[in-house]
């Protein structure tokens, strides 16, 4: 009986190149579940049946995704080599498929053959565990990547991973959508993480993307920040009893400016106003965001520039469509909410496709991004 045994490098993912815009479909999201594409042999479910090379590969990505270290694949492939064939297939798994890419530090295998068949035993080593594995989730779509982000920034979890489809972007699309996702959960922005991303392979439609966060402070002293803003949070809002919803934006705003000034050099987190009493524009509108959030109003925050500086502002959604709101520019005592023909003629500018359209009522007012 003759004994082969081979060990298979698996390649390290490179970071990319910036290459343009999404083209990601807008649809659901799920976490994934093993599927097993291979079958069995004779009913046995420890032990695998291949009768072609696509089944081969199939049986090894099934035997990679409930996290196995070991597995017998049985061969019945017409091949007049069947090491040559078993080897191919281990390359095509690590270095094309996405799961086999991210999950899998190299493979070795052996071949015994039997009286009507051979007999591959696979033995698997990983550079991620079966819990991290098993956490994947598929997002298909900006707004899945998007949610799954700002949902692990909420938790200030360490990393978050996800397997995406139709997805031809690179590092830097992903650091952009954490920075959208950042803004999108203001309870928890104290501090934009450090990202360290990865793809899985380099190239492909189907990629698993691996992102690690590094938050500014421990976890101990982010989850005390985060109960330390509910109750000042709590505190603005119980007093914001207005009977109308364009009233309660007004009260907020006035909730918020009460409790400090706005300073170009101030802090630009959400703490800023209440720790320091003085926030820059960016503190200022993640402060009103996350009154917002705990009051029940719609809002964004929006990054742009006014008059060719950067410069961070509102939307809220008004009686009469999205509206914005700049905290920082009240006029006589009141917070004015602009559409964007005002906020145009004022020297503002903002990438129209991240937030809502705001058009005056004669216009008609749609919604954008």
């Amino acid at each position: 009986m003759k004994s082969l045994r081979r060990t298979l490098a698996l390649c390290t993912a490179a970071a990319l190149s910036l290459t343009g815009c999404s083209s990601l479909l807008e649809q659901e999201y799920t976490h994934i579940t093993p599927h097993n594409a291979a079958p069995t042999a004779e009913g046995d479910p420890s032990t695998l049946r291949a009768d072609s090379y696509q089944e081969l590969v199939n049986a090894l990505i099934y035997l990679i995704g409930l996290g196995m270290e070991q597995g017998v694949i049985r061969l019945y492939m017409d091949s007049e080599d069947l090491d040559a064939s078993l080897d191919a297939a281990c390359l095509e798994v690590i270095h094309e498929d996405p799961l086999g890419n991210y999950a899998v530090e190299y493979i070795t295998f052996r071949i015994s053959s039997v009286v009507t068949y051979s007999e591959a035993t696979v033995n698997i080593t990983y550079r991620h565990t079966k819990e991290q594995v098993s956490s994947i989730v598929q997002a298909t779509g900006i707004s899945a990547i998007r949610s799954e982000l700002a949902s692990a920034m909420s938790a200030f979890k360490p990393e978050c991973v996800l397997r995406i489809s139709y997805f031809n972007e690179d590092e830097a699309f992903i650091q952009s959508l954490a920075r959208q996702a950042y803004y999108n959960a203001p309870s928890s922005a104290f501090g934009m993480p450090e990202l360290q991303v990865s793809l899985y392979p380099d190239q492909g439609q189907q990629r698993i993307v691996e992102i690690k966060l590094t938050y500014p402070y421990t976890s101990s002293e982010l989850e005390q920040r985060k109960a330390d803003l509910n109750q000042w949070l709590d505190t603005l809002g119980a007093s914001l009893n207005a009977p109308s919803t364009d009233a309660r934006i007004q009260a907020a705003a006035q909730a918020i400016c009460a409790c400090g000034s706005y300073d170009p050099e101030g802090g630009s987190t959400v703490c800023s106003l209440m720790d320091d009493a003085r926030a820059d524009s960016e503190g200022f509108a993640l402060a009103m965001a996350a009154l917002c959030q705990d009051i029940g109003l719609s809002y964004r925050v929006v990054e742009g520039t006014r008059n060719g500086h950067p410069h961070f502002w509102n939307m809220v959604q008004s009686s009469t469509g999205w509206r914005h709101l700049d905290l920082t520019a009240p006029e006589e005592g009141l917070y004015p909410l602009r559409t964007d023909q005002n906020m145009s003629e004022l020297g503002y500018q903002w990438d129209t496709d991240l937030v809502p359209v705001s058009a005056s009522v004669e216009e008609g007012a749609g919604t954008a991004g």
